[in-house]
């Protein structure tokens, strides 16, 4: 159970025009606006004006039903943004400097307590009082929830993390998401294989992927992408992949990125090599799988769900340092205004859709 603080604990911060939020009620239903006329900060909460917001493939699954999600709720979980104002307190970024008003971020779709077993254990994404961003109920004193808005509420256990003023909004905006799963699941790999000349397979040239084939070709991997579609592919050798429409081959390193072929993936891996499932956070049917065979030849599989503050950090300094040289700031589409964020869901749910939609709200 999350905990508010009292009343006199918090620090009201008046917001003249109001915040709005786009409210999401139900499958089928248009979102609604809510006027947000003031927030309080409890001690080491960020308020921070949205900058630019993109659409993630879970807002398209909440929205059409795919996916339970409780109601009314702000959806959107990929943004960057500035601080406006800091709670009591003060708050540090995740390299442990202060955070300032002014200063412009990005921060994580979890919220942690940092206290409870699982925290302490390292995977502080699966705390015991786990909150999220884009995926929470609205509450009093909490309204600020998610992406598709004007101003985010960061609570006290969010990491957060500095970007450069150069970059695009469009390349920092799915850092939060989209980037981050994808420096996770890279990291998860390394673990097992030294990246410098593995073979690395990765299944699915969403942007999860399309970030996993460039974090891991900087590193150094040769890299094969595999998706149905030739557009993602050929955009994909941008990123440094070699790219085919169906494995051909055996890999050290598979990264499973789609959630449509976890069959593929196990029988892509070599022996001692190393499955990585990411895109499996829909319903789908069970996968069979031959436990003679994994057993044979010595395989690791791992799965990768949100991720922790070191790999926000660690994606945010790619896409500000050698991430530059990719084009990350190609994958947005078009941009919606903030009133307009149900035709930004239709938008992104098409068939064809750009890898992300935005949705503007300045």
């Amino acid at each position: 159970m999350r905990v508010l603080l009292p009343h006199d604990e918090r620090e009201d911060v008046t917001l003249r025009p109001a915040a709005t939020a786009k409210v999401w009620l139900g499958v089928g239903q248009n979102h609604e606006t809510v006027a947000v006329p003031g927030v309080a900060l409890g001690r080491h909460d960020v308020l921070v004006a949205i900058e630019l917001s993109t659409v993630c493939g879970s807002d398209v699954h909440t929205v059409s039903g795919h996916r339970t999600a409780p109601a009314p709720l702000v959806l959107g979980h990929e943004s960057v943004g500035r601080i406006i104002a800091v709670g009591e307190g003060g708050v540090e970024d995740a390299e442990g400097q202060t955070l300032r008003i002014g200063d412009r971020v990005v921060w994580s779709v979890t919220v942690s307590c940092g206290t409870c077993d699982r925290c302490a254990a390292g995977v502080g994404q699966k705390c015991r009082a786990l909150a999220k961003y884009g995926h929470e109920r609205i509450e009093p004193r909490w309204e600020l929830t998610g992406g598709f808005a004007t101003h985010a509420h960061l609570r006290a256990g969010t990491t957060i993390v500095r970007v450069p003023e150069a970059l695009p909004a469009a390349t920092l905006a799915p850092a939060s998401c989209a980037t981050a799963t994808a420096w996770a699941a890279i990291q998860r790999g390394s673990r097992t294989h030294e990246l410098e000349g593995a073979r690395v397979l990765v299944l699915g040239a969403g942007l999860v992927g399309l970030s996993a084939v460039a974090i891991a070709a900087d590193a150094g991997a040769a890299v094969t992408v595999v998706d149905p579609s030739a557009e993602r592919r050929a955009f994909a050798e941008r990123f440094g992949a070699s790219a085919l429409a169906a494995p051909v081959d055996t890999a050290d390193i598979v990264i499973e990125a789609s959630g449509h072929a976890v069959a593929d993936a196990l029988a892509a891996a070599d022996v001692a090599g190393h499955v990585i499932l990411v895109g499996s956070v829909f319903p789908a049917a069970p996968v069979g799988m031959d436990a003679e065979s994994v057993v044979r030849r010595l395989l690791t599989i791992s799965g990768v769900h949100n991720y922790t503050g070191h790999d926000l950090a660690g994606a945010a300094a790619f896409l500000g340092g050698r991430g530059r040289g990719y084009p990350f700031d190609e994958v947005v589409g078009a941009q919606y205004a903030l009133d307009d964020v149900d035709a930004a869901l239709a938008a992104a749910s098409a068939p064809g859709a750009p890898l992300r939609i935005a949705v503007n709200p300045r």
